[in-house]
């Protein structure tokens, strides 16, 4: 649901655009497209750390696993994810559309993307945005030192397993999941940190199609 729901922000839109020859999105759009893909894809991020954290009782501790993610772990589990998608999407949205545009109304991308639009912001509010992504991309590592630390975990515990066949159906498991989460998080840590003056449209929007489209 929420791979659905994140690339169905973006594609569909920017697809009629171009059917349309047409590069032009309402104000409400604009913030539709904002709130709705943070909410996806900090709903997703979390999920995937949770991911990692149930592999790592299945693998690690398989004994417990029943004990450890019973129904009522894994029903507060899903809702946390939720949770943090629709307040992270709140506030990144709130500050971002207080802020006062004058630089244009030209967003230089497929998609209203946060970088983007502070490029027109022409009041000093824009750093509050800028704080407050620099404060969302150290949790976003946080999480991604805490899926790492997991999977080396698991990664041991594979190799001390004497089946060919279950060290295989293991990392089969985990290594698309890892790739994913890996692809993810960086390339969204390198669009949303880098300065906007070293970086040019090209790789701006190739950067764009790596986190927002082919993950999901």
């Amino acid at each position: 649901i929420l791979d659905l729901g994140s690339i169905s922000v973006t594609i569909p839109k920017s697809m009629a655009s171009s059917l349309t020859n047409t590069r032009s999105i309402s104000y409400s759009g604009c913030v539709a497209q904002v709130f709705l893909f943070f909410f996806f894809a900090s709903a997703d991020f979390a999920l995937l750390t949770i991911m990692a954290y149930d592999r790592y009782v299945a693998i690690c501790q398989p004994l417990h696993y029943e004990t450890v993610m019973n129904r009522t772990a894994c029903v507060q589990m899903a809702a946390s994810a939720w949770i943090t998608g629709i307040l992270s999407s709140a506030l990144h949205t709130g500050i971002t559309f207080e802020i006062s545009f004058c630089g244009g109304n030209v967003v230089d991308q497929f998609f209203c993307e946060i970088p983007q639009l502070l490029n027109l912001a022409c009041s000093d509010l824009y750093l509050i945005e800028v704080g407050f992504l620099i404060f969302s991309s150290f949790l976003g590592l946080s999480c991604f030192l805490f899926i790492i630390v997991s999977y080396v975990q698991i990664f041991k515990a594979v190799l001390r397993i004497s089946s060919k066949q279950g060290e295989h159906k293991a990392f089969s498991t985990c290594l698309p999941h890892l790739t994913v989460v890996s692809l993810f998080f960086s390339t969204a840590a390198f669009a949303y940190l880098k300065p906007t003056s070293s970086s040019t449209p090209r790789l701006n929007l190739i950067v764009a199609v790596l986190y927002s489209v082919l993950p999901p």
